[in-house]
């Protein structure tokens, strides 16, 4: 089985356990949010691996970055409803700054990604 160039970067496993446990802590989330920050932090998760494996496919380092960039922005996303999730107590504090820890590691591995890209 061929193994793809995004399956091989730190950033994107990371991004994937990132969401394996987005999903294992949302899943705990009250049931009428199931339309409201469950699916939003779900979607946004997913879009971080899915940018970081949709972009290293384009041909010029510029369009690289971009998709980058985006993966970034989704990062940033799921965040900012991780603090809103503990603000409405949906997660505990500890659970946040552990999830903080998870985010920075990947937030500078994106950024160094994206470095690297804008240099070819």
């Amino acid at each position: 089985m061929r193994i793809y160039y995004f399956e091989k970067l730190d950033v994107w496993q990371k991004g994937r356990a990132l969401t394996k446990l987005i999903y294992q802590i949302s899943h705990k989330f009250p049931a009428d949010e199931k339309f409201g920050i469950t699916s939003q932090i779900r979607r946004a998760v997913i879009s971080i691996n899915c940018n970081v494996a949709e972009g290293v496919s384009r041909q010029t380092g510029k369009e690289q970055a971009r998709f980058t960039e985006i993966a970034y922005g989704s990062l940033m996303e799921v965040l900012n409803l991780l603090i809103l999730a503990n603000d409405l107590i949906f997660i505990s504090d500890e659970d946040l700054a552990y999830l903080r820890l998870n985010i920075e590691e990947i937030s500078n591995k994106l950024n160094s990604l994206r470095e690297t890209q804008l240099k070819r």
